[in-house]
């Protein structure tokens, strides 16, 4: 079984995955997919460029997947606390780098810092709405 986080936006999908695309890596797997490209559909001209679907693939196992709400068609996206993307990096400064990148223009819950379980973790929420948690567990003999 795979597990991916898909993400909601009201028009920001595109931007969102660009703006994660661009700390985390990766590459778009099979392309953006809009609702304008839905065979048959009439959309209003302003819903024409929203994100029917995109995954942003990081390696085989992990990727990231999001659209847009269509408000169209009686779609409401509500933003919460309900939902956070936590990330495990490969070491402390790979951490530091997502979380100094991701949060960037968002707010920080919580600083990338030594935490008391033998990890450097970090939580914030970023500009889109979206929570993220970075964790990186200390090695035996790092500190």
């Amino acid at each position: 079984m795979k597990i991916h986080p898909y993400l909601n936006f009201d028009g920001q999908a595109e931007e969102a995955m660009n703006f994660y695309k661009k700390t985390l890596g990766g590459e778009f797997d099979g392309g953006i997919n809009y609702f304008s490209e839905i065979p048959g559909m009439e959309i209003r001209e302003e819903d024409k460029h929203r994100v029917m679907h995109i995954t942003l693939k990081l390696s085989e196992e992990v990727k990231i997947m999001a659209s847009d709400n269509m408000p169209s068609m009686g779609h409401q996206l509500n933003v919460g606390n309900h939902n956070y993307i936590s990330l495990m990096p490969d070491s402390k400064e790979q951490g530091k780098k997502f979380f100094d990148g991701l949060s960037e223009g968002g707010k920080i819950e919580m600083s990338y810092e030594k935490a008391f379980w033998g990890a450097y973790y970090g939580s914030f929420t970023d500009k889109y709405g979206n929570g993220w948690m970075v964790n990186y567990t200390l090695k035996e003999g790092e500190e």
